[in-house]
């Protein structure tokens, strides 16, 4: 068994959480509740930050003290991280006695080490980052990190000597490829190495500023608060008090936004090696999300509030969607019709029809128990094949939460769902219960059964109370899987009631008021009716459809997905713009100049903020996709028949 040890940041508390704050901390119970899943020994650390001269500004504001004001502004963290079901084991606060101690000692031991001297500062400072900055560092002559106003201050104030730091630092970094991820944020940590590095100013006057920890040497003074925050990461876990406890550090992951890569990728690790202490394993740093391509700020009334959204569309689907939407390390876009359209595509249509299908049809086929299967059931093509994809799919999720990679992992949990759902259709089971013999029957909805049964398993840590409800519906536990049983064959027992789940995910839609709509049942167009001829159109419906050929002008991926290309082809001579989930089994460089089938008449339609004017045809079996192309030479715009 290994241990893995993840933090967020210790949140400011200033202001309400908003979904910068929620994704982060939704992100890191997502991969503690992977490497639980995993069997590793986990220990999952948030809290909040709690000094500083805004804080002492809001509270002057409010008529109450810095603590009073923060013993209240928590609560909204609290609340939040309970309301989206974060399993973290601690929740520091940097108020609490048994931090404070442990920086004060550490303030001490490098102060008698020669680490920390007294010196005069002359120099820039932003009061909404409480840092400072030298006269090159400034951006047109505002803060380099949030590009407000700054402030000239010359004071005397007390130093650590990080500048001595640097060369060890830069050696460190290229020596340790896993230190800061992805790798383009380490490259930038190099980059503003190459400059000479400045000593870190680590206290501010209490005639300044009195709302910190107290230097210990030096009453007249408080701690920096970056320097007072950091150390949250050891003091949690029992730094020079349980050598028991602090045999979990180093961490596995700090876990953070690109917003604070410097002081966590240099101001942190050079504070480490001075205490002799070892680095964290890795430094993350992802991405923000953006409203409308923009990022989020109060002063422009774009911020969203997770708590109005977690009400409006439940917490599972919030969870999924923020893990879902971004590709760790990048930006990504929040909108509504974004939402929306995932959640109904993902949740509603694929995972919760498959669902309903299948209780559907047990419930009227087999008395609402789990079927008994065949003595073999794997020995058909298409059972060993949807098996195939199960377990394929266990393994490329693990490995997509050890590599940081969880949307990619999430799509190929989504790929066996939608695996399942073509096995329905093709072994279309509401015939086979037409059939004297039922044991295909059996056969088929117990293969689902087990394909379904995996994809909830591996879907738990990011839905555990919807995915608790399907699992508990056919007889498994709500609570975590067995991770074992995700690759073992047959776990679902035959006989088993069944209890009906109602729709895990209503469809979701945008009324013209602007509101949103939740559709009390799950069907779909892939729904099986149960009318004699299921599945079954006649030549009047088919000729309906128009299929055209295309040809590939050019080809590229859609930002913050995975699967999807744009695709630009030309159609006789009108020139369309097509979405295709693709980019799994193609590289756009190889697309260009094929001539394609298209469904030339469809409705466009937007999938990802994308237009799509038609839809491509293509063939697809286990984890196999060829596109439908033109055999010989054939002009673009030809009808297919």
């Amino acid at each position: 068994m290994s241990s893995y040890y993840i933090t967020t940041p210790i949140y400011y508390v200033n202001d309400r959480p908003h979904i910068g704050h929620a994704y982060t901390t939704v992100l890191a119970d997502v991969l503690s509740r992977y490497h639980r899943l995993f069997g590793d020994e986990t220990y999952f650390l948030t809290g909040t930050d709690e000094h500083g001269q805004k804080v002492q500004e809001a509270a002057a504001d409010r008529g109450v003290t810095p603590q009073q004001h923060t013993d209240e502004t928590v609560v909204p963290f609290q609340e939040l991280w309970k309301k989206l079901e974060i399993t973290h084991d601690d929740f520091i606060r940097t108020t609490e006695e048994r931090h404070q101690v442990i920086v004060q000692e550490i303030l001490q031991d490098l102060y008698d080490r020669g680490e920390i001297y007294k010196g005069e500062y002359d120099g820039w400072y932003c009061v909404p980052d409480e840092r400072f900055f030298t006269e090159k560092e400034l951006k047109d002559g505002k803060c380099p990190e949030c590009g407000r106003d700054v402030v000239q201050i010359t004071e005397s104030n007390y130093f650590f000597k990080m500048s001595a730091y640097q060369d060890w630092l830069i050696e460190y970094i290229e020596k340790n490829p896993e230190f800061i991820q992805p790798e383009y944020r380490k490259n930038e940590t190099l980059g503003f190495l190459r400059k000479p590095l400045q000593d870190l100013c680590i206290s501010r006057p209490k005639s300044r500023l009195s709302w910190g920890i107290e230097i210990p040497f030096d009453s007249d003074f408080v701690t920096y608060v970056w320097f007072d925050a950091l150390v949250n990461y050891i003091s949690a876990i029992g730094y020079r008090r349980d050598e028991k406890a602090f045999a979990r550090w180093p961490a596995s992951c700090h876990l953070i936004g690109k917003d604070i890569l410097t002081t966590h990728t240099v101001y942190w690790p050079t504070m480490l090696q001075a205490m002799g202490l070892p680095q964290p394993k890795s430094i993350f740093a992802h991405g923000w999300w953006l409203s409308d391509q923009t990022k989020m700020s109060k002063s422009l009334g774009n911020v969203v509030d997770p708590m109005a959204l977690i009400d409006l569309y439940g917490v599972d689907a919030f969870r999924y969607y923020v893990i879902s939407g971004m590709v760790l390390g990048q930006d990504a876009n929040f909108t509504s019709e974004l939402f929306i359209s995932r959640y109904n595509s993902d949740l509603a249509n694929d995972l919760g029809n498959l669902n309903s299908r299948l209780s559907k049809l047990i419930s009227s086929n087999c008395d609402a128990k789990v079927p008994e299967p065949e003595e073999d059931p794997l020995a058909g093509g298409e059972e060993k094949d949807l098996w195939a994809t199960a377990t394929t799919a266990v393994e490329a999720l693990e490995d997509s939460v050890r590599h940081m990679h969880l949307d990619h992992g999430l799509q190929q949990v989504l790929g066996l769902v939608r695996a399942t759902n073509r096995y329905l259709e093709l072994k279309a089971p509401w015939n086979q219960a037409k059939e004297e013999d039922k044991r295909p029957l059996h056969t088929t909805l117990y293969v689902a059964l087990e394909a379904l049964r995996v994809a909830s398993g591996l879907l738990w840590p990011v839905m555990p109370e919807r995915m608790g409800t399907l699992r508990s519906s056919f007889g498994l536990s709500a609570e975590r899987p067995d991770h074992a049983c995700l690759t073992r064959w047959g776990v679902t027992v035959s006989g088993t009631p069944l209890t009906k789940t109602g729709p895990l995910f209503p469809r979701l839609q945008i009324k013209e008021d602007g509101k949103v709509e939740t559709s009390s049942d799950v069907k779909s167009e892939k729904a099986p009716p149960d009318e004699d001829g299921a599945g079954l159109i006649t030549f009047d419906e088919f000729s309906k459809v128009q299929l055209r050929t295309a040809k590939i002008l050019s080809a590229e991926k859609i930002e913050d997905t995975t699967h999807l290309l744009r695709l630009e082809v030309m159609m006789g001579e009108e020139r369309r713009q097509l979405v295709a989930g693709i980019a799994m089994f193609y590289e756009p460089d190889e697309l260009i100049g094929n001539s394609i089938v298209i469904v030339a008449n469809m409705k466009p339609a937007k999938i990802r903020g994308v237009e799509s004017q038609g839809m491509l045809l293509a063939a697809k079996k286990g984890e196999s996709l060829r596109l439908l192309t033109i055999d010989g030479e054939m002009s673009s715009g030809a009808a297919v028949s």
